[in-house]
């Protein structure tokens, strides 16, 4: 992201929306640039870099965080709602700084103000509340409007000093007036000193009440009132370091059930548990896993089975794991094997040497359900992503790039060619750019619309009804 004005916290965000002709999920639909703010250049910061994307869950707010500690929430645009036909066009509405870099003097370690993720809680009142941590620390941040102000204090002057009392020779009502819209974002709750390790997943319960936050080797339940204690629901840390085996790579709480959560490993595992059975998760209730293709066998098996990302469906009876190669949906009914398994980018296999060698090979992609939970999205290089389609089975390459950042703008579906003869509308595996990768994606709640982060902008596309 490339921020101006307000230096380091500012606002200035490359979003754009755009489309396809074809959409999964979707039946035939066509997607069209609709919006674009800031400006699209190759000058990217390490600062800048988006490391997460989240809707929120009406799907008004969008909450991106970057390599730099800073939150920047975008808003729907009222008009875009009402507009036929409806758009989904994001300004931005606040913009703060969360995490700041840090140095542990005990351990000499220096910790990243990097946002590895942000999840918002439903809304109550209305003020808006999210989470958000870095490798060490969770803090609860409340995002509130003021349009109106008080003035005619009796002992405060207008610029805010305070009046001696003794000099007051008459007393007035206070009124209440009108001002310009202000966001305000607040630190209402830091969550700290509970991980030896890197964090790496939260997730709000059910309940709103509780969440939890895992790093390598555990899990932990926290309440949202309390800051000072917490209770460790999983720990997989062997006695003797030298024999640890797997490490968790993410966890989410079951989106209806609130005793039940899931967790991945480095194994290309995962594990459902359920809190009613005892206090510490260690023994699972499920466990979910697909034997591995002797055939597909190679140095490389093991890492590119690691679980980057799960995600539980909206509606709770299924999930998506997000491995290397491939998206695979379960049943939580059923352990033994995924019921469906799509491949993000087969063509890669060849290449496993050479990404193992640049540790592309180690990137953690993300994966997400659209709002019923019939298509699936998830990222690959050269700013690609994917798109599949449950029901049809129809699946689709896009790209997000500053190329079609322009009005009216078509996106047509990519192809990558392997090797053979090459089409004319084919890119050769071999010109992939693995610097340019699709890591977040987030898909709004109940409409089309999607949020794709590449490197430091963050695009918007939008079916055309």
């Amino acid at each position: 992201m490339r921020h101006t004005g307000l230096g380091k916290l500012g606002g200035l965000i490359n979003t754009a929306v755009h489309a396809t002709k074809r959409a999964p999920g979707n039946g035939d639909v066509q997607w069209c640039f609709a919006q674009v703010k800031g400006t699209l250049d190759d000058d990217v910061t390490e600062a800048d870099i988006i490391s997460c994307v989240e809707f929120n869950h009406d799907g008004e707010l969008l909450a991106t965080g970057d390599k730099g500690g800073r939150v920047v929430i975008f808003q729907r645009d009222p008009g875009s709602k009402s507009s036929f036909p409806r758009r989904g066009e994001y300004n931005v509405y606040s913009t703060f700084q969360s995490h700041e870099p840090e140095f542990d003097y005990l351990k000499s370690l220096e910790i990243e103000e990097k946002i590895n993720k942000i999840r918002w809680l439903k809304r109550r009142n209305p003020a808006h509340f999210l989470l958000s941590t870095n490798d060490k620390t969770i803090k609860l941040w409340k995002v509130s409007e003021r349009d109106k102000k008080v003035e005619g204090y009796n002992t405060r002057a207008e610029n805010g000093s305070l009046i001696d009392p003794v000099n007051v020779s008459s007393l007035r009502v206070p009124t209440i007036k009108p001002m310009e819209l202000m966001v305000e974002a607040s630190p209402r709750r830091i969550f700290a000193n509970a991980h030896t390790y890197h964090i790496n997943s939260i997730s709000v319960n059910s309940d709103q009440e509780t969440y939890l936050s895992a790093d390598d080797l555990r899990i932990n339940l926290w309440h949202l009132e309390i800051t000072d204690q917490s209770f460790n629901i999983v720990d997989i840390k062997p006695t003797n370091m030298e024999e640890l085996t797997e490490v968790i790579t993410a966890a989410e709480f079951h989106p209806v059930e609130c005793n039940l959560f899931v967790y991945s490993s480095s194994k290309g595992t995962i594990r459902l548990c359920d809190m009613r059975a005892a206090a510490l998760c260690d023994r699972h209730a499920k466990l979910f896993e697909e034997p591995e293709d002797p055939t597909n066998r190679s140095f490389f098996s093991e890492i590119i089975s690691s679980i980057s990302d799960v995600k539980l469906s909206n509606n709770g009876r299924y999930m998506i794991s997000r491995d290397y190669l491939s998206v695979k949906v379960w049943d939580l009914h059923m352990e033994t094997k995924p019921i469906e398994t799509y491949p993000v980018h087969e063509y890669l296999r060849s290449k496993l040497c050479s990404l193992y060698e640049n540790d592309c090979i180690f990137d953690k992609f993300e994966c997400c359900w659209n709002g019923n939970d019939m298509a699936i999205m998830t990222g690959s290089y050269n700013n690609f992503f994917r798109m599949f389609d449950r029901t049809t089975k129809r699946e689709v390459t896009l790209e997000a790039s500053k190329d079609i950042a322009k009005p009216k703008t078509i996106l047509k579906p990519r192809k990558v060619c392997s090797g053979g003869k090459r089409k004319k509308d084919e890119i050769s595996v071999d010109c992939l750019d693995f610097n340019k990768k699709i890591l977040h994606t987030a898909w709004h709640p109940t409409e089309n619309i999607i949020a794709v982060a590449a490197t430091n902008n963050l695009f918007l596309f939008q079916d055309k009804f």
